[in-house]
């Protein structure tokens, strides 16, 4: 088993970690911080596996720092709160997303978008303001600062929602800003992986009409049934992709893996938008003329600020609007990162970490 460094911190903590870029995690001993005035600490009870928590233990974005506790969509039950804190009490639900920190004085952090600070701190793998390094929720209990915090919904399900703290701001932040929450509007999803299924949710529930662009035709009665999409493309079909051409206000691009985007430029109508919200680990090609011909943007969006992830999982509790999971073991979390890299998982893989991670400690 790893540990961290004595003496970091006074409260003892157990995760998973992985050590080295080869990614492998393994139980790990460390501490957090004890609770601060303006603190909340839960005890956690799933946490999802997030795409980018596969680049990160295998530093395929070069920026990881080990060891590393994983684990940015992290749900569970308040068991401490700080004398300042407002928000929440003890026996509340709550979530983590993505940050644990931010300036709190820039303009960004004055507007609400904590997630475009210059000093914005990742749940994981960032230098958290007393100089240690931020753990993430492949752990028994989480504290972070009450502004990070996320009040969850009674008809919320715990383990369902927890991807939403990642994958559901991730894709409805740019519904909302590049004005497709509204009816009428026709938005493509590229990828039915784990941000792409709830980007179908959203979108529809938004009064969109959408269509599910995919390289895999097996893919098209889930898109269709399950799912509720409109329409569904298979992008190495050439002529389903002719048809579709100028039909669609705008896309949103969930794939991770690098893929052509001319062909999905080509799919938008005069003034219509490419927003990329996956994060391939090389460049794309970006064809400049496609985009002067008819004043196309491609644009690019992550995450939002705390008030709009807040107001995304309420929005998500009145509309039903859940990730479709697998929920699994601490144990076989090496297992199911191999089959995440193989996109193997409809869609979301969440830890059982409550009922799970104790039986893994030596």
């Amino acid at each position: 088993m790893t540990k961290s460094p004595e003496g970091e911190h006074p409260v003892k903590a157990f995760g998973w970690a992985a050590t080295d870029t080869s990614g492998h995690l393994s139980p790990f001993n460390f501490s957090r911080r004890e609770t601060g005035d303006e603190d909340v600490r839960f005890k956690v009870l799933y946490c999802g596996i997030c795409h980018s928590d596969l680049h990160s233990i295998k530093n395929e974005w070069g920026i990881s720092t080990y060891p590393m506790v994983p684990g940015h969509e992290i749900v569970g039950e308040v068991t401490e709160v700080g004398s300042k804190v407002e928000k929440v009490k003890v026996g509340d639900k709550v979530g983590v997303g993505c940050m644990v920190g931010a300036c709190h004085s820039c303009d960004n952090c004055v507007d609400n978008l904590e997630n475009h600070c210059p000093k914005m701190l990742l749940t994981y793998n960032s230098i958290y303001t007393d100089g240690t390094i931020t753990y993430g929720g492949y752990s028994d209990h989480m504290i972070a600062n009450e502004r990070y915090i996320i009040k969850f919904p009674d008809n919320m399900p715990l383990d369902a929602g927890a991807p939403l703290l990642c994958a559901g701001i991730t894709v409805y932040s740019p519904l909302k800003y590049f004005g497709l929450a509204e009816p009428g509007k026709h938005v493509g999803i590229v990828g039915l992986g784990g941000l792409g299924h709830v980007a179908v949710k959203f979108a529809k529930a938004f009064g969109a009409k959408v269509t599910v662009i995919s390289t895999s035709p097996s893919k098209k009665n889930e898109a269709l049934e399950h799912l509720g999409a409109d329409l569904f493309l298979v992008s190495r079909d050439p002529d389903q992709m002719q048809a579709a051409v100028g039909t669609m206000d705008a896309i949103i691009d969930t794939v991770s893996a690098v893929h052509p985007i001319l062909p999905l430029i080509s799919l938008l109508k005069s003034h219509g938008k490419l927003v990329m919200v996956g994060a391939p680990e090389k460049p794309l090609e970006l064809p400049v003329f496609s985009l002067i011909m008819g004043r196309k943007t491609v644009a690019g969006s992550g995450i939002g600020g705390m008030k709009e992830t807040q107001e995304m999982i309420d929005f998500a509790a009145k509309h039903n609007i859940k990730a479709d999971i697998e929920v699994i073991s601490m144990d076989y979390v090496n297992t199911a990162m191999e089959r995440l890299a193989k996109a193997d998982v409809r869609y979301r893989f969440v830890i059982d970490i409550g009922n799970t991670l104790a039986a893994t400690k030596p």
